[in-house]
């Protein structure tokens, strides 16, 4: 999982530099060419988009370098953690499957959901049979973990 994690990363921080020092040069040097900078919206537009961009690479970097460092050893193989794929049950019977992950891999609507989040904080450092209640934006949820896979399970 780690691995997986790291080339996602990667893989961004290098389309994000060919981007950065390919693609924006080229745009701001048209725009420069079009004339008064002060009211050129597409040079700003870019160096806007350089901003972001030179943003986006020093969290990945940052992130990539903790990921790096991260000792899968420490996480619990009993207890659900990161990288952990949980089977829950809610209240009103419906089943749902959420994998716990970093806040910037997650998407809930395809089950992934960030160790952060107010249900992934809820699930951290629980069991199997354990029952949770979280407070939601959407109001509370009450959930049954029916089934824990660990990272370790999964490796």
């Amino acid at each position: 999982m780690k691995a997986k994690i790291l080339k996602k990363f990667e893989d961004e921080v290098s389309e994000l530099e060919r981007e950065l020092h390919h693609e924006l040069p080229k745009e701001i040097q048209r725009a420069r060419e079009l004339g008064d900078l002060r009211e050129n919206a597409e040079y700003q537009a870019a160096k806007d988009r350089q901003t972001i961009v030179n943003s986006r690479l020093a969290m990945l970097r940052k992130r990539i370098a903790e990921i790096s460092i991260m000792n899968l050893d420490k996480i619990p193989h009993d207890k659900a953690a990161f990288g952990s794929t949980v089977h829950l049950r809610e209240d009103n019977g419906e089943k749902v499957i959420f994998q716990l992950v970093m806040p910037e891999e997650a998407d809930a609507a395809k089950g992934l959901i960030s160790t952060s989040s107010p249900i992934g904080r809820a699930i951290v450092g629980r069991t199997e049979g354990d029952e949770i209640r979280v407070s939601t934006p959407n109001g509370p949820r009450n959930f049954e973990i029916l089934k824990l896979i660990t990272v370790h399970d999964e490796a």
